[in-house]
């Protein structure tokens, strides 16, 4: 037997002998790779965590000991380890494991997450938890070297030192987040690798000091002598102190694929009084040489051959919403000097990468840090530049007030892109983009535009940057489906598109639902009454005057969107109607104020009667009901 199919918790790992936790790791490594190769998933973070989950759970004693993931897409190791391992298989597939760490999965995931920046603050909250009940359970944090470009880390650093409570911060340096790290923060962890002796530097000077008969000025001399110990390791001033100025011992960097030594620092750091930040080098993708050789592709990899890592290329596929907004933005900036692209670590998913390689110097990638990509590019307005914002809808929730408060409130023409808009598939309930209509239309000044197609999304491109103030442009994960591929017509403000003239029902689709409300007149026969379908492209400034007229000719209205039915692109039309008084009835077709799962699109589609054939059942009932009275 396998030493993997021994281990349903981490009892059974405790019980293991030393050579046997080598065999379990590469046993684990195998196991990832076979379920991603499967599956999909991100199977880089988690080759790369292997022997720092095994060493936190040898030492701890989960789940009475918290151990918090940031971002969490590297707990497919902690799965294995905590009951979860025969269903590995089921990975970010409809009903079986979640991608990320979810409370409602195992008592062992203590705080779910799908975004960066999150894990010391929640542990902090835990900590302060356990100091009101007197408890004394082990609190830790795992937080990427990525996340460090977030600015909630920073505030939550600051909060530890503040506090002074034992909590333990383990940063998990591989150098990457999707893409290669950027900015200042990577170029000082880069100065920390280079001194693996720092921490033991230190230490023997404070060894040496500490035992000298001093009084209140030999504590000022020992602290002046510690930092220029810091400083004999560093060719950098104070290169080496940031962690402790902001009140946390650092010790580090270690080898985090040294299961021995990570097993002596876990087990000796728990004991070390107040707040400590151990510095853990890793390498992503270790143990499986397609991904350590192309850490961005097997990041979160699609799925692959077992043997080689090998991708299937699928030649003559569409290309999706975001190869046609890179395409896009890259020609219009190469007519308008103007046009800067902005992205928070998301050059690849964003596709802003194309944009990168054609104008490097009008490319901005500030990391993961969604706050100041907005405020930066609101900067960049008011000194004349056209800055547009390509940034997940779900990672956008994080900017909200600098939307408000540095792009509305002044007006200023800033676009953007939000990508992953609707639901996201196997990504889960973190990531699906469906609140980004409810939290925009409420601005003022805000244009808000879907294109139906990737050939809409340039001209929609286009005509927001010569608006004078925000606009948005909102597109899904993938692409259209391509049967209906008309040309689109030109993009005027606030004006609709009619696709096609029916009678009775009035289909009004916003973006890609474009594509199910066509389906729907397509799958009603010839000799069956068909429905008018409307592509709404704006959600606002609506088309008025075109639903004043269909209101005329039509007596029901039925709205489609990849949405939240609260507050979305539906309300703004049933709010239209109150107003006006529209002797019409309005039906919404959306998602209802639930959480979706992971899942295949269509699927998640369906669920919430988001496909031709249920729409068109749907418009057949109406048509029928309507003829009879």
């Amino acid at each position: 037997m396998a030493i993997i199919e021994r281990i349903d918790s981490p009892a059974d790992l405790k019980r293991l002998s030393r050579p046997e936790i080598d065999v379990l790791a590469s046993e684990i490594r195998e196991a990832l790779v076979e379920a991603c190769a499967k599956n999909g998933g991100h199977l880089g973070p988690n080759l790369g965590v292997v022997e720092l989950t095994l060493a936190l759970h040898r030492v701890l004693d989960a789940p009475k000991d918290k151990i918090v993931w940031d971002v969490s897409h590297q707990v497919y190791v902690q799965k294995i380890l905590t009951g979860r391992r025969t269903r590995l298989n089921t990975i970010r597939k409809g009903g079986g494991l979640s991608g990320f760490a979810m409370r409602s999965e195992s008592e062992y995931d203590c705080f779910g997450a799908g975004h960066a920046s999150t894990s010391i603050s929640a542990g902090l909250g835990m900590v302060a938890a356990r100091e009101l009940a007197g408890t004394d359970e082990t609190v830790v944090a795992i937080i990427g070297d990525g996340a460090l470009t977030g600015g909630l880390a920073y505030e939550a650093l600051n909060n530890a030192g503040q506090l002074k409570s034992n909590f333990i911060v383990i940063l998990n340096d591989n150098e990457m987040s999707i893409a290669p790290n950027v900015g200042a923060i990577d170029r000082y962890l880069a100065s920390l690798r280079s001194k693996p002796f720092f921490n033991a530097a230190r230490e023997k000077a404070k060894d040496f000091l500490g035992h000298m008969p001093f009084g209140e000025l030999g504590r000022k001399a020992l602290s002046t002598a510690e930092e220029a110990a810091m400083r004999f390791v560093s060719s950098e001033p104070k290169a080496a102190v940031i962690f402790e100025e902001l009140g946390l011992r650092y010790v580090g960097p270690i080898d985090g694929h040294d299961y021995d030594t990570l097993v002596d620092v876990l087990s000796n750091v728990r004991k070390i009084p107040g707040p400590v930040l151990l510095h853990v080098k890793t390498i992503k993708g270790k143990g499986f040489e397609p991904a350590e050789l192309d850490k961005r592709t097997f990041h979160g990899v699609g799925p692959f051959e077992l043997e080689n890592g090998k991708i299937e290329f699928k030649p003559g596929a569409r290309p999706t919403f975001s190869e046609a907004f890179g395409e896009a933005l890259s020609t219009l900036a190469d007519r308008d000097k103007r046009v800067i692209g902005i992205t928070a670590a998301m050059p690849d998913g964003t596709k802003l990468s194309k944009f990168a390689k054609r104008h490097p110097d009008r490319y901005f990638d500030v990391g993961i840090a969604e706050a100041h990509a907005v405020c930066f590019a609101a900067g960049a307005a008011t000194a004349g530049l056209k800055p547009v914002v390509a940034i997940y809808s779900t990672f956008l929730q994080r900017a909200y007030d600098q939307i408000v408060h540095d792009v509305v409130i002044q007006n200023l023409p800033v676009v953007f892109c939000m990508d992953r808009a609707g639901v996201a598939g196997d990504d889960g309930p973190t990531h699906m983009g469906l609140y980004d209509i409810a939290y925009m239309r409420t601005l003022p000044f805000m244009t808000i535009m879907a294109p139906r197609t990737e050939d809409e999304l340039g001209p929609m491109l286009e005509h927001a940057l010569t608006l004078p103030g925000p606009s948005a442009i909102r597109y899904p994960r993938g692409n259209s489906q391509g049967n209906h591929l008309e040309a689109p017509a030109p993009i005027v403000q606030g004006r609709a598109e009619v696709l096609r003239r029916g009678e009775g029902v009035a289909i009004l689709a916003l973006g890609n639902t474009c594509d199910i409300a066509l389906d729907a007149y397509d799958a009603i026969g010839a000799g069956e009454p068909k429905p008018t379908v409307v592509n709404m492209r704006f959600v606002r400034p609506l088309d008025e005057t075109l639903l004043l007229e269909l209101a005329q000719t039509h007596h029901r209205f039925v709205t489609l969107e990849e949405h939240s039915l609260m507050g979305g692109f539906g309300s703004a039309v049933c709010e239209f109607g109150a107003d006006r008084g529209l002797q019409v009835t309005i039906e919404r077709i959306g998602v209802p104020s639930v959480l979706i799962q992971h899942d295949k699109q269509p699927n998640q589609r369906a669920t919430f009667g988001l496909s031709g054939e249920s729409l068109a059942a749907r418009v057949r009932a109406t048509m029928e009901a309507a003829s009879t009275r």
